[in-house]
């Protein structure tokens, strides 16, 4: 049986997200015991151009459910981006799964082929849904994902790449 555009999506998000909530988890405990102020931490960027870690968090959601979004036709949950604590920033990704996992399966039938067009500043591209999903969607989800990693880790945060990784299913 072919891998089908709901396996390749719905359930890689949400690993993703779940691996960024634990991340986070290890960010709020780090700043408890070493007496850090959780706002920088929140604040924190690895560079000045890029977004904060709440950014980033912020980010990631969006990357995730507006590609199941494009790919169902399922209208995902709109979020103001005004999340400054970790609670916050994992209510977001909480409610960002929710949805996630309540697109049924059946609406990603024949997404491979739909035609998503992205259209912001100057940027305009048309994909195949799959192309979609593998070339922009995917990538644009870990890089977010990556960099709240990056800007825990160079704020001291005891992370490593199986705290990436995450935990493995069980068969």
């Amino acid at each position: 049986m072919p891998l089908s555009m709901y396996q390749a999506c719905v359930p890689v998000f949400v690993r993703g997200l779940s691996v960024l909530a634990a991340l986070l988890e290890k960010g709020a405990a780090h700043a408890t015991a070493t007496g850090a102020d959780p706002a920088a931490l929140i604040a924190a960027r690895l560079a000045p151009d890029m977004y904060p870690l709440s950014g980033q968090v912020q980010r990631a959601s969006d990357a995730s459910k507006f590609a199941v979004q494009r790919l169902s036709r399922v209208e995902a949950p709109k979020f103001p981006d005004e999340e400054t604590t970790f609670e916050q920033l994992q209510e977001r990704i909480a409610a960002t799964i929710a949805y996630l996992q309540g697109v049924p399966a059946d609406k990603l039938d024949g997404a491979e082929s739909r035609k998503i067009t992205l259209a912001f500043g100057d940027f305009r591209q048309e994909f195949r849904g799959d192309d979609y999903l593998l070339t922009f969607a995917l990538p644009n989800f870990y890089f977010h994902v990556t960099t709240a990693y990056g800007i825990l880790r160079q704020a001291g945060v005891k992370i490593g790449k199986l705290d990436f990784l995450g935990p493995y299913p069980q068969p």
